[in-house]
């Protein structure tokens, strides 16, 4: 397994796949591959029992516990960026990670937190992630060209701007870039249609997913949102039949920790 592991993780957890147990250490069995030489994209979403991926309030949260944020918080230790996109920062409320103390024996050897990496065409940034927070997690935006070059003088001003060619960020510009800084394990938390993007993109290595116990019924986008002249889709999104095997899976307090890793 990887490194940058803690002591075992005691809790709630059990494991019921691939052979059980209730010994978990959240830490090891959420590892990134060891000597990683390229950006390993890592998906973290929630969904309810009937596949949706956003409750009544418009947010995720709704669908989220305590052990869920507890996943969510040991896979963020785990990562070197965390990768979202703007109109979920906005929804869901993000802010410059904090460090944390439980964080000290899996970031050993890195910066205290990691930074947000967020993606926008129109540099509608919450302030909120514009704001001052740890030195090394300076937030890194993604662009176009595009942009009015007012807002990319302010945002560049408080943060770390990049700029890309053409109408649209996609997941090829994302990677690449995170790659030249040295940024391999990468956490994006969505939304949906940025994650349809890396589907779509084949650059979706693995996807961690929260099975939470709520029915929402219709409505409800999936976690990977958006088909062609669906609103708000991504362009270059399609159908895609991706084979991948289960890692994992976890339970606690009715909810199912699965991570699937692509073939």
């Amino acid at each position: 397994m990887a490194s940058n592991t803690a002591p075992p993780d005691p809790g709630p957890f059990q494991q019921l796949l691939p052979r059980g147990g209730t010994d978990v250490d959240l830490a090891s069995v959420y590892a990134y591959p060891d000597d990683l030489d390229r950006p390993w994209v890592r998906a973290n979403m929630v969904a309810s029992a009937d596949g949706g991926a956003i409750g009544p309030s418009g947010r995720s949260r709704d669908l989220s516990s305590a052990p869920d944020r507890r996943v969510m918080g040991v896979l963020r230790g785990l990562c070197d960026v965390v990768l979202v996109g703007a109109a979920t920062a906005r929804v869901e409320g993000y802010a410059p990670v904090r460090p944390r103390r439980t964080w000290e024996p899996l970031r050993r050897g890195r910066t205290r937190t990691p930074p947000i990496a967020v993606v926008s065409r129109t540099l509608d940034i919450p302030e909120r992630l514009l704001a001052p927070g740890p030195e090394e997690a300076r937030t890194i935006v993604f662009t176009t060209a595009s942009a009015p070059r007012e807002r990319r003088d302010r945002v560049r001003a408080r943060a770390d701007l990049v700029v890309v060619d053409g109408v649209s960020v996609g997941p090829e510009h994302i990677v690449n870039a995170l790659g030249e800084r040295g940024l391999f394990r990468v956490l994006t938390e969505g939304g949906p249609h940025l994650l349809a993007e890396f589907v779509a993109a084949g650059l979706l290595d693995e996807l961690c997913l929260t099975l939470s116990p709520h029915l929402l019924g219709a409505g409800s986008p999936r976690v990977v949102a958006g088909g062609p002249g669906t609103p708000g889709a991504p362009t270059r999104a399609s159908v895609r039949n991706t084979p991948v095997r289960m890692a994992h899976l976890l339970e606690a307090d009715g909810n199912l920790f699965a991570r699937y890793l692509r073939e």
